[in-house]
Parts: structure tokens; C-alpha cells; sequence
């Protein structure tokens, strides 16, 4: 028998890098994406934030600069989420980075 090395095409996993994350923030990564919930309608998460801070705060503040609603959510795998109405991507990510939570390289916006 001949050993070829030969490498097999895969299909490429556009949420490859959300598997690896472990929700205890090792990858010190922020990730800010959208879902599509029916017609005009989406819903904004944000997950990977440090553990020590406070959700329900940052949540106060993003609804009230923001005029929208949400809510923490604790998924068992990726810990808490924050969810939030409405596509304002840019805008969470320009929060975050003001207010000092984040730096602008550990931020990652995923969606269409």
C-alpha cells in the first residue's frame, strides 16, 4: 500500500470559534452578534464579559442610552448573556470601549 498525504476539503464553520469558547472568558474575547426573530424584528446578544462585573448594571445602562429592552439570560454552557432589541451592534461595541469595560481588539461583531 502507498501513504499519501492527501488533505480532504472540509466545509468551512463560520461559528467554529463560539464552540471553542468555554463561557469562563479564557479567550478574552466579547462577541456581539445578531439573530433574525420573524420580519424586521432581530435580537442583539453579548456574551464573554468578565465574570466579576456586573450584568444587570451594564444591562441598565445600555437600555436606557440605547431606549431599548432586554434582559440577562444564564445559558449552563457560555454562563450569562446579556440580549437586547433591536440591531445596535455598533453601538453596544462603542459602549463597551467608552466605559472602559473592553478594549477595541477584543471585540468581535458577528452577523449579516
Amino acid at each position: 500500500m502507498v501513504d499519501l498525504d492527501v488533505q480532504i476539503p472540509t466545509t468551512f464553520d463560520p461559528f467554529a470559534e463560539a464552540g471553542e469558547f468555554d463561557g469562563t472568558g479564557t479567550k478574552e474575547y466579547v462577541h456581539i452578534r445578531i439573530q433574525q426573530r420573524n420580519g424586521k424584528k432581530s435580537l442583539k446578544t453579548v456574551q464573554g464579559l468578565r465574570h466579576d462585573l456586573s450584568y444587570e448594571k451594564i444591562l441598565k445602562s445600555l437600555k436606557k442610552d440605547f431606549c431599548c429592552n432586554g434582559n440577562v439570560v444564564k445559558d449552563k454552557e457560555l454562563g450569562k448573556i446579556i440580549q437586547l432589541q433591536g440591531d445596535q451592534r455598533k453601538n453596544v461595541s462603542q459602549f463597551l470601549v467608552n466605559a472602559g469595560i473592553v478594549k477595541k481588539d477584543q471585540i468581535k461583531i458577528h452577523g449579516f
